[in-house]
């Protein structure tokens, strides 16, 4: 096993690492690199270094670098790419000054994008399956790269450096006009109290990282003695936190987030000797600080996979949530070029990989084990939740924008054409309940053997429940939780039905349908403290059985029927999309009125949502920035449409039917076309 240390180290302060170790033996598509660190002579610690024993190959032309590195120059100021230090011991090490600090920083994580800047093309293998191996055309054609022992004098370390300071001088103008281009003007009206609180709280929950910050943690309370992993930065907890800060114009904590969680993709994910596939992200990670020899330390990002999690479940939906929000990053922002470095785009497939590959499964859904996402203790979604699902189609919609097109994605773009528009008919027809669906199940025929029954899957009238024949309303509709062969879960998940609206996962009638459900349903769903994770609650022996006998589960508490505030951001991006601001205004100022005076719990309970969870955080971070994040889109609507999709009708034209010659398969996509123009 190969490992990769990324360290960055200055005097008497906290160094920085990542531990790294690749099963393929390559980061991003490079040979690993060791560093090795110590004391210097004078006691203090080194600067960081970084030694490349194992030839890095950029094409098929190795070449050498040697002399002082100026052979680079001339490429470099027609590429504006900042120069590098080349210092002793085969050492590539960069500096820059904070303050009146210098310190050194690692160049792994970034090498790629530095050569990507001086080609003009990338592309992937196409013929192979694996997306991680990337070459550059058109760039340098000479030989890989072998960086050897260079002697340079205090001179050529002031040179260096003092270009190095010129040309990140004229990044960092080009980033930030950028940023400035998608701030917010907040400076139009005061603050409310309640706002001024949860700016407050939100910033004192930031984590750094070697002096940057890199995430918010899960929550913040200071009465809490054993806060378990609620002390990590979790990628899906740190999305309403990261449109907070890009909506109010500080996108420096949300690009470091996007980065670092992206180096910790590649770590070796191992439990009991077994590891899942290359591309999966960490559920969350924590910065520990760990002492080395003397009155020095080093901090170290420890990410979970799952290994850690109640129950061992991996994060199927980390992965999603990363790309939605890379996304996010850059239509507010304006900064696409971190969508365009080597390595994103790298990381970018791998998630896509992992996510498209072939399995049994005959369905375009996702396959999942229960407490994959958001509910992540056993509630009976293993199958193919919504929720997945939903963020899957999200994701995928993202991922189709982001891509570099090139020949080597031309094959992955395809693949992703087509399972949108596999995945849009197969939710749109088979996970869509209202009366007169529900009306057409109650009379459903079993036991169907053909190609064209109608009962598809073979779902039996008698799993309606009882309490959905008095609860479904006439002029309202829902996408149901899960569907399997025999088995629909006619439970009502909030965060999947809401992101079906928001990334027209379905029609423009279901969408406005949902939403009418809501409203017509607000006691259940809403009532007290929005929204509802999921309705109704499983209670008696049906709780007993599916959820184990969950202590912290019990019948409308926590992921079985509990309100959780944080579901508000979403709520308020789907009525913004559809034209509905009166409910979601009508929703922020239900929540107003207790949230700060409960100190931003974690989620309530009860069948209403009167109480604070037994169990629940106070200070939780989602539900302030989830909070924050609900009124800055409020008062500035047309931000939400950046962070939404409109029906992409195309979609409707893609069918692999059309490629088969047989004649067993008959076309169902007239369906889905007759459905969007009602």
């Amino acid at each position: 096993m190969n490992s990769l240390s990324l360290l960055c180290h200055w005097t008497m302060k906290p160094t920085c690492r990542i531990l790294t170790s690749c099963r393929n033996s390559a980061l991003f598509g490079f040979p690993p690199a060791k560093c090795y660190h110590g004391l210097a002579k004078n006691g203090n610690l080194s600067k960081f270094c970084v030694n490349f024993e194992q030839i890095c190959q950029f094409h098929t032309n190795p070449f050498r670098v040697s002399g002082s590195g100026h052979v680079f120059d001339d490429a470099l100021k027609a590429s504006q790419v900042p120069s590098w230090s080349f210092g002793q011991s085969g050492v590539i090490s960069r500096s820059y000054s904070v303050g009146t600090t210098s310190r050194g920083v690692s160049v792994i994580a970034r090498l790629a994008s530095k050569f990507r800047n001086l080609s003009t093309s990338i592309e992937t293998r196409v013929n192979e399956n694996n997306f991680e191996r990337i070459y550059v055309q058109g760039g340098i054609n000479v030989k890989p790269v072998a960086v050897e022992r260079i002697d340079k004098d205090e001179n050529v370390v002031g040179e260096e450096e003092s270009r190095l300071e010129v040309s990140d001088e004229k990044q960092n103008v080009s980033n930030q006009e950028g940023l400035d281009e998608a701030k917010v003007v907040n400076a139009e009206r005061e603050y409310s109290d309640i706002e001024k609180d949860a700016w407050k709280l939100l910033r004192d929950s930031v984590v750094t990282y070697c002096g940057t910050p890199v995430g918010t943690v899960a929550a913040n309370d200071p009465g809490d003695k054993q806060p378990l992993n609620y002390d990590q930065v979790f990628i899906r907890d740190f999305v309403p936190s990261a449109l907070a800060f890009l909506l109010k114009g500080e996108g420096e904590i949300v690009k470091n987030f996007l980065l670092h969680t992206l180096q910790l993709q590649s770590w070796e994910k191992t439990v009991d000797c077994y590891s899942p596939g290359q591309g999966l992200m960490p559920a969350s990670f924590k910065v520990r600080t760990v002492p080395l020899d003397g009155n020095k330390y080093e901090e170290v990002l420890d990410p979970d996979f799952g290994e850690s999690a109640i129950g061992r479940v991996a994060p199927v939906d980390s992965g999603l949530w990363w790309i939605i929000l890379l996304r996010a990053y850059g239509k507010i922002t304006g900064d696409y070029a971190l969508q365009e470095r080597v390595d994103v785009q790298t990381g970018l497939k791998m998630i896509l990989n992992l996510c498209l590959t072939d399995g049994f499964d005959m369905f375009p859904s996702l396959l999942v084990t229960d407490g994959s996402c958001m509910i992540d203790r056993r509630m009976g979604i293993h199958g193919h939740p919504l929720e997945i699902q939903a963020l899957f189609y999200s994701a995928l919609r993202c991922s189709r924008e982001m891509l570099a097109l090139n020949d080597g994605s031309k094959i992955l773009v395809r693949a992703i054409n087509n399972r949108l528009s596999a995945l849009s008919f197969h939710i749109r027809e088979y996970y869509w309940v209202d009366m007169k669906k529900i009306n057409e199940i109650y009379r459903y025929k079993t036991e169907e053997y053909s190609t064209e029954a109608t009962n598809k899957f073979n779902i039996y009238p008698e799993q309606i429940p009882l309490w959905l024949m008095d609860w479904i309303p006439e002029e309202g509709g829902y996408f149901i939780g899960n569907l399997q062969p025999a088995h629909m879960d006619f439970r009502f998940f909030t965060l999947g039905n809401l992101w079906s609206i928001v990334s027209s996962l379905g029609t423009p009638k279901q969408n406005d349908s949902v939403l009418n459900l809501i409203e017509a349903k607000w006691d259940d769903l809403v009532g007290h403290m929005p929204l509802k994770i999921c309705y109704p609650a499983l209670e008696f022996e049906e709780w007993r059985i599916i959820t184990g006998s969950d202590p912290k589960n019990t019948p409308w508490s926590y992921h079985n029927g509990g309100s959780w505030p944080t579901l508000l951001w979403q709520f308020t991006l789907a009525c913004l999309k559809m034209g509905r601001i009166d409910l979601a205004q009508k929703a922020a100022a239900l929540a107003e009125k207790r949230l700060r005076s409960d100190r931003w719990p974690e989620y309530y309970d009860t069948r209403t949502g009167k109480f604070i969870g037994k169990q629940s955080r106070l200070y939780q971070t989602w539900t302030i920035a989830g909070y924050l994040t609900t009124k800055m889109l409020l008062e500035n609507p047309e931000k939400a449409a950046l962070l939404f999709w409109d029906e992409d009708y195309e979609l409707l034209e893609i069918c692999v039917c059309a490629l088969s010659k047989s004649g067993r398969k008959k076309c169902s996509r007239g369906a889905a076309k007759s459905q969007i123009l009602i």
